[in-house]
């Protein structure tokens, strides 16, 4: 299997899960943007300073190994590049209290008991996994806020890009209160960009194309039930 067959099958995976998750298709409510606050500040923190750097202390490959670690340390140490010196779990906390959350609430929130399971099911995908594979977990769902996947804003846009557009309609927020998403719409695109280009440059010469297709298939079956967890979630807290 050619390089570009491997990344044309990785781009039909995002595209899938962009079109069938749950929490994309139906209405963002003040609820489930609470809930996400809570959830993917917790997440952000967790994948970046554990998971993720599990696949950096896999990786055979110095620029591959020291692009993650950057990665990270934009995520929870401070992000010079597109953040204004801040990490990313603040900036997504400080989007929740703009919207009326407490910061006392936020820091107290405790996962999910799906954010709980997804972070079990990464643990197994990205921590015994051979370093191409668990590269994959690492940048499967920031593929997502690259736009062409999906249909609608979502498809012109990216994730983060229709999260933009759905939060400014729901709580009349400005394009700099939406700052958290507007970083991560030029950030995640430079991250995914490391992982799709390092299967285009690995993957079949190690032999490992099925490999990757199914490890980001079976990570972004995780995201799915994830993010339709703190949908759920926000909705139970809004009954």
């Amino acid at each position: 299997m050619s390089a570009r067959s491997v990344i044309r099958r990785l781009d039909a995976e995002v595209d899938d899960f962009c079109r069938r998750t749950r929490f994309f298709r139906e209405p963002m409510t003040r609820g489930r943007a609470r809930m996400f606050v809570m959830q993917h500040r917790l997440n952000s923190r967790q994948r970046n300073s554990v998971l993720k750097l599990r696949v950096a202390t896999n990786c055979p490959i110095w620029d591959i190994k020291i692009g993650i670690i950057k990665a990270c340390a934009q995520e929870i140490i401070a992000d010079d590049e597109h953040g204004h010196g801040k990490p990313h779990w603040a900036i997504l906390e400080d989007l929740g209290v703009t919207i009326g959350m407490s910061r006392r609430a936020i820091r107290r929130a405790e996962p999910l008991a799906s954010t709980r399971l997804a972070w079990l099911a990464w643990d197994a995908l990205m921590s015994n996994r051979y370093w191409l594979e668990g590269l994959i977990a690492n940048v499967c769902a920031e593929r997502a806020n690259t736009p062409g996947y999906g249909t609608g804003v979502m498809k012109r846009h990216g994730w983060f890009g229709l999260e933009r557009h759905r939060w400014r309609r729901l709580f009349g927020l400005t394009n700099a209160q939406l700052d958290f998403f507007g970083i991560h719409e030029a950030a995640d695109i430079a991250h995914s960009n490391l992982g799709w280009q390092a299967v285009a440059d690995h993957a079949e010469r190690l032999g490992m194309a099925e490999r990757v297709v199914e490890a980001c298939r079976v990570n972004l079956t995780v995201w799915e039930h994830y993010l339709n967890g703190i949908a759920d979630g926000g909705d139970a807290s809004g009954r």
